[in-house]
């Protein structure tokens, strides 16, 4: 299985914003966005060029790769995809790869990162209708029950990690049983619940050419 391993603070420098791919770090002074917080490479300190339409749209789509952590053909797929659905594609679009295993366990606090719920999904801790699913790119519907298996609850990582759930960041389309610790998809993810902002427009100008 393919994934993106560019150095993940290159790449939110590389966008000129936080991508927030390195979880808590990216909250603290550490952050590279807060040292150097200009482009990589060599003239990258110079300053950033100003952008074409197509660079504008191009950057949108690459940004929005790397917030999600997938590749290029996946992301291509998720648009054409979003584009035979009904309704606005760009909307389609968020709600899809919001829908993703990994972004779900990301979303539900039980991740500090998408690549971190990526790995957690990998390693089979995570159950869908009682049935363990290891594949971060699947796509959760409306009333599935999402539940970590009885030898992860065992762990201390996941001990920890669920009293420290804020359930105020949680967003409307799930719902967390704090007391069985289980999730259910309430609703399909609307464009306002992405949690980063993402302009759809400019990516659909740039598959639409």
């Amino acid at each position: 299985m393919s994934k993106n391993l560019d150095p993940k603070c290159k790449q939110c420098r590389r966008e000129g914003i936080k991508l927030y791919l390195k979880g808590e770090r990216c909250y603290t002074n550490k952050c590279a966005m807060v040292k150097r917080n200009y482009a990589p490479g060599l003239h990258g300190i110079k300053g950033r060029k100003r952008l074409s339409d197509y660079g504008l749209q191009l950057r949108e789509k690459q940004k929005s790769k790397r917030i999600y952590n997938i590749l290029e053909k996946q992301f291509k797929n998720y648009y054409l995809k979003a584009n035979r659905q009904k309704g606005d594609v760009g909307e389609n679009l968020l709600s899809l790869l919001e829908r993703r295993l990994d972004n779900t366990i990301f979303r539900l606090g039980l991740a500090n990162s998408r690549a971190q719920a990526r790995q957690i999904v990998n390693h089979g801790h995570i159950l869908v209708n009682k049935r363990k699913v290891n594949i971060p790119s699947y796509l959760v519907k409306k009333n599935d029950i999402i539940n970590l298996s009885k030898r992860s609850l065992e762990k201390n990582y996941f001990k920890q990690t669920i009293k420290s759930i804020k359930k105020e960041k949680i967003p409307k389309w799930l719902f967390l049983d704090e007391r069985e610790i289980k999730a259910k998809v309430v609703d399909f993810p609307k464009k306002d619940d992405a949690d980063q902002n993402i302009d759809t427009r400019l990516i659909i100008e740039y598959y639409s050419k």
